[in-house]
């Protein structure tokens, strides 16, 4: 990074011009075995629009880390949500294909009615239209949250925005046990506080903040470079798809049962075949 912080830049007043890295994109300087940066997930639902509109409208344009969204959107019409944000941020925004790379100054936002989930090399992957649904949803928070948490481990934070169910509670957890972050949005700038609050009671958010101080601490945690490891081997393409509950692949056979945690304590959501099995050896 340049002598010029993030903050300062972003005080000075960023231009409209979209990140340097063409979205989907590998950049030739960023291998994508061998990327070093923070990976954002963000899950929201009903006043998810303003939330994000908010959020991304503030970052500047050559924001240095990656951005992946999950929405909960009506399944059988045809999603703008990437334009509209496209249109509000400085950030170049687009609706995420099956290996699409995450890459820094962009934003991928998952399409109407599929999962969307990280494999190990950066690349997006798609769940089928036909994948079980998580907290009534597809897409949902979980697969995206425990495939950045697997893949990106300290470099990884979660935003949980304004929304219904408890969406993203599961996925959390997995965050932080693999030394991510969390935020969530608090209730007085949320329209339902539900998927927020779900994933405070937990126990495993770091901040709880109003929606215009959301986009502030992303730039904060992004600069103070708190997330330097590279990410892990991560999960095998197979077992990213059983994440989201793609139906083709079985579980294999002997797996010992998942022990219950404080998701299923909280909530007892149905969540997809494998995805109770994601979670990790807690860090030390």
């Amino acid at each position: 990074m340049n002598s010029t912080s993030i903050s300062e830049r972003k005080a000075a007043g960023p231009s409209r011009r979209k990140g340097p890295a063409r979205a989907g994109h590998a950049p030739a300087s960023l291998p994508s075995a061998n990327r070093s940066f923070s990976v954002i997930a963000m899950a929201a639902s009903v006043g998810g629009l303003k939330a994000l509109s908010v959020i991304l409208g503030g970052l500047p344009a050559d924001f240095p880390a990656a951005i992946a969204i999950v929405m909960h959107l009506a399944p059988d019409h045809k999603s703008i949500l990437a334009e509209i944000l496209d249109s509000r941020s400085h950030l170049e925004v687009k609706q995420a294909k099956t290996g699409d790379f995450l890459c820094q100054s962009c934003v991928f936002v998952a399409p109407p009615n599929q999962h969307l989930l990280v494999a190990k090399d950066g690349r997006l992957k798609l769940s089928s239209s036909d994948a079980e649904k998580v907290h009534h949803a597809r897409p949902s928070a979980e697969p995206l949250f425990a495939s950045v948490a697997a893949v990106y481990q300290k470099n990884a934070i979660a935003v949980v925005l304004t929304g219904g169910d408890g969406d993203g509670s599961f996925g959390v957890q997995i965050i932080k046990d693999n030394g991510g972050m969390v935020i969530a949005q608090d209730r007085p700038t949320s329209e339902n506080f539900s998927m927020p609050e779900t994933s405070i009671k937990t126990g495993d958010v770091d901040f709880i903040l109003p929606l215009d101080e959301i986009g502030p601490k992303l730039i904060e945690l992004v600069e103070r470079g708190v997330y330097a490891a590279s990410p892990s081997a991560g999960p095998k393409p197979s077992e990213l798809a059983e994440l989201a509950g793609d139906r083709s692949l079985k579980r294999p056979k002997g797996r010992a049962p998942a022990r219950r945690t404080r998701a299923h304590r909280l909530a007892k959501p149905h969540y997809p075949a494998g995805t109770k099995n994601a979670r990790l050896t807690r860090r030390n």
